[in-house]
C-alpha cells in the first residue's frame, strides 16, 4: 500500500490513547512511505493526523468540499489539497486515490464514509482493504451489530469478513496488508 485513506472526525475528545494511536499511525506511514489521504480539515482528529504525518516527513493529501473550505476549516499546509464540490465527490476521490482505508474513532461522518467504502467493496467497485482501528473497544458495539446482521442472514459471512479490525496500528496494518478481496460471485452467492 502506497496510499491509505484515514476516516476520522473534525472533533477531538482529548483522549491521550487516541493521540498515541495517531502518532503510531503517522510513524508507520512515514517508515513505510505511505501517503495519507484524508478529509482535508485542519480541525479535530483530521488536523492531528495530518500534522503528525507531515511532522514525520510524510505526505498528506486532503480532499475537502468547497463549502467546508469556505468555512476556513481546510488545512492549508498539506502536500496537496483537492477542493471538490460535494461530499459525495470527496468520498469518491478519497477511495479512488487510496490503496487501503482506515476508520479511526469518529462520529457520523466517519461512519458514513466507512459504510460507503464497505458497500462499494461489497459491490466490487474497489478492492482495497477497509479496517477499523478499534481503540479501547470504541467499535465493539458496531462490530457486534455486524455479527447480528450476519447471524440473522441480512449480511453474508463473506461480507462480514471484509470488515477488518484491530485494537492497534500494527495489528490493523498487518490485516490490511494480507487482505484479499473476495470475488464478486462469493459476495452475492446464496
Amino acid at each position: 500500500m502506497k496510499t491509505v485513506c484515514v476516516y476520522c472526525g473534525a472533533n477531538f475528545n482529548g483522549d491521550t490513547d487516541l493521540l498515541n494511536v495517531i502518532e503510531n499511525l503517522a510513524q508507520y506511514f512515514a517508515d513505510n512511505g505511505i501517503t495519507l489521504i484524508f478529509g482535508g480539515g485542519r480541525v479535530g482528529v483530521m488536523g492531528l493526523i495530518a500534522d503528525a504525518v507531515l511532522a514525520k516527513g510524510g505526505k498528506a493529501i486532503g480532499i475537502i468540499p468547497q463549502f467546508l473550505a469556505d468555512k476556513e476549516v481546510a488545512h492549508t499546509g498539506l502536500t496537496e489539497l483537492h477542493i471538490v464540490q460535494t461530499m459525495h465527490e470527496r468520498k469518491q476521490l478519497m477511495v479512488k486515490m487510496s490503496d487501503g482505508i482506515i476508520a479511526l474513532p469518529g462520529g457520523l461522518g466517519t461512519l458514513d464514509e466507512l459504510f460507503e467504502a464497505l458497500t462499494w467493496l461489497q459491490l466490487g467497485l474497489h478492492k482495497s482493504p477497509v479496517g477499523v482501528l478499534n481503540l479501547n473497544g470504541f467499535y465493539d458495539m458496531l462490530l457486534k451489530q455486524l455479527d447480528v446482521m450476519t447471524e440473522q442472514k441480512f449480511m453474508k459471512p463473506a461480507n462480514r469478513a471484509m470488515v477488518l479490525s484491530a485494537g492497534d496500528v500494527a495489528g490493523l496494518m498487518d490485516a490490511m496488508q494480507n487482505f484479499d478481496a473476495a470475488p464478486e460471485e462469493v459476495w452475492f452467492k446464496k
